[in-house]
């Protein structure tokens, strides 16, 4: 069964729209139906996980279908969004088997939270014939990666827990789910994960250890945390550099003892996980500054791994853009296969700043634009081609400097004047083609990348 799909369902092009968008920027998989008869036909077609469907809709309401679903697909998750008005009735539908319900407006904390805690129940296979590759999703031959897969070997059977550090964008998710997967004793049991600074601290510490109802506002009923949820499994909690002094404490002790209680309960409860940490800051330097406790971060670090910046493994660029251009044409239905020459020099000359999630999405947005079965450089964002150019006229710029350098006085208006030429003859060209770059670029027998920069560097404008 694949993960994380989930189906969207609702009227107003609004709100699905935005709901979209948001799932989508969480990284789940997303469709969308615009009620509960075409969402019955998705449903028929297409294995989900999770639906997310508004209470009020014309013909088959949010009731109804829950009805259907809960019938023919009893696996699928439903959480019903509802005005404050309905919450009665929408307590109502958790008892015929809704999985929660939200109110609208829509806050993207608990919406996440409550996905999590819906897709959680969904343990991997625990057969040995079904046993996922524990490093699908990572990919590269960089030996920085190779070393990678050797610690997660390494350390996967034993219940140490570990730090993984890197920037943002780096596949440290990926890294932390490969440990499970590796893991032979945990990874039949659930691997749940929280994002600590997308949270305030009062309802971050509910997510953890979960709640006794009446213990705060809102606090209808019991709930589970994610250590309760992760039992005999994976917990991964992102940006543990969020967490406030008090948290910490609470984070040592489960760590330590693997003891907890829920906001509001006197009961202690026993925690059989194994904690995986991963910030895209330095702990060490927040200890230095007191803003980290220090013997809580000799606990994390316990085993240490650093994620390479995408910068450090330029090597892999290709196979990454190979890998997300496939799925990406696959999932659009775009016969879309590789890039050109000039694409690929532009994307491996890229610093990537963003790492490997900048670099999936730059592939998935130049899918859904281009017009042509390979990736040219006209499909992909402003900035990557203003870098290109840039770095190529600051390489010429400093082999114009080294020729004057060495030339005699006057040089610099002979190399001035070798320009004026070359001004010419592209202007006629692109006068001859109306302006069409691509077609000039052939006609001068150089790349369209080298073509934009020298009409950018010569001041070349359409009024010329």
């Amino acid at each position: 069964m694949e993960r994380n799909r989930i189906l969207v369902v609702d009227d107003d092009p609004l709100i699905r729209g935005s709901l979209y968008e948001m799932l989508r920027g969480r990284r789940f998989e997303v469709e969308m139906a615009s009620d509960g008869a075409e969402a019955m036909d998705h449903l028929g077609r297409r294995t989900f996980q999770l639906v997310i469907a508004d209470w009020k809709m014309p013909q088959v309401d949010g009731m109804s279908l829950l009805s259907h679903i809960k019938s023919r697909y009893p696996d699928v998750s439903v959480v019903l969004i509802t005005g404050f008005g309905n919450v009665t009735s929408a307590v109502e539908a958790i008892r015929q088997g809704a999985f929660d319900y939200l109110t609208k407006p829509i806050q993207p904390e608990e919406l996440e939270a409550t996905i999590v805690r819906a897709l959680s129940q969904y343990a991997a296979p625990s057969s040995a014939s079904a046993v996922e590759d524990p490093f699908a999703g990572i990919i590269g031959n960089d030996p920085a990666i190779k070393k990678l897969f050797a610690m997660i070997s390494s350390v996967a059977e034993s219940p140490a827990t570990v730090l993984l550090e890197g920037e943002s964008g780096t596949g440290k998710r990926i890294v932390a789910q490969a440990i499970h997967r590796a893991d032979p004793k945990r990874r039949a049991n659930p691997f749940v994960e929280i994002s600590c600074g997308a949270l305030p601290e009062t309802l971050l510490e509910s997510e953890l250890f979960g709640h006794i109802r009446g213990s705060f506002t809102g606090a209808i009923r019991d709930r589970q945390g994610r250590f309760e949820l992760a039992e005999g499994g994976t917990i991964l909690l992102d940006e543990i550099d969020a967490f406030s002094p008090a948290l910490q404490v609470k984070l040592l002790r489960v760590i330590q003892e693997r003891l907890f209680e829920r906001v509001g309960d006197t009961r202690t409860m026993r925690a059989d996980v194994r904690v995986i940490a991963a910030t895209n800051r330095r702990l060490a330097e927040l200890v230095k500054q007191g803003k980290f406790r220090e013997d809580l971060y000799y606990r994390l670090h316990v085993i240490a791994m650093r994620i390479p910046p995408l910068r450090e493994r330029q090597g892999d660029i290709p196979l990454l853009i190979t890998h997300f251009i496939e799925r990406s044409a696959k999932a659009m239905g775009k016969a879309v296969a590789g890039v050109s020459d000039e694409a690929m020099q532009v994307l491996t000359g890229y610093r990537w700043p963003g790492n490997i999630r900048e670099l999936e999405n730059v592939i998935e947005r130049a899918v859904i634009l281009t017009k042509h079965a390979k990736l040219d450089v006209e499909d992909l964002p402003e900035e990557l081609r203003f870098h290109s150019d840039a770095t190529s006229m600051a390489v010429e710029d400093q082999e114009e400097e080294a020729v004057a350098a060495e030339a005699a006085d006057g040089s610099l208006a002979l190399r001035d004047a070798l320009k004026m030429p070359e001004r010419d003859l592209i202007l006629k060209v692109l006068a001859e083609v109306r302006w069409n770059r691509s077609e000039a670029a052939k006609r001068l027998g150089i790349h369209r990348s080298t073509l934009y920069h020298k009409i950018r560097k010569l001041g070349i404008h359409t009024s010329s």
